[in-house]
């Protein structure tokens, strides 16, 4: 696993902060190993591995971000 990721916040300020480093980096060991785990079980039982791919991609683009504000709560001034 690549360890030399520059992680972030939002502002683009670098995380320095060994606590959160040590869990995005073991989060990603996680995710890696599971999606290991299911690539490999795919292949076995016969599955195109470029289907399995696609599949792993369309899950990760799925993603919901539960702490974004969506457009709509943003106030509207142009209305008053």
């Amino acid at each position: 696993m690549n360890t030399s990721i520059r992680w972030q916040y939002t502002n683009g300020d670098v995380i320095a902060c060994t606590e959160k480093l040590k869990v995005l980096n073991e989060n990603l060991l996680e995710i890696r190993q599971i999606a290991q785990d299911a690539l490999e079980d795919g292949l076995l039982m016969g599955c195109c591995e470029q289907q399995l791919r696609e599949v792993f991609r369309s899950i990760v683009e799925g993603l919901v971000n539960p702490y974004s504000i969506p457009d709509s709560n943003v106030i509207n001034k142009s209305l008053g």
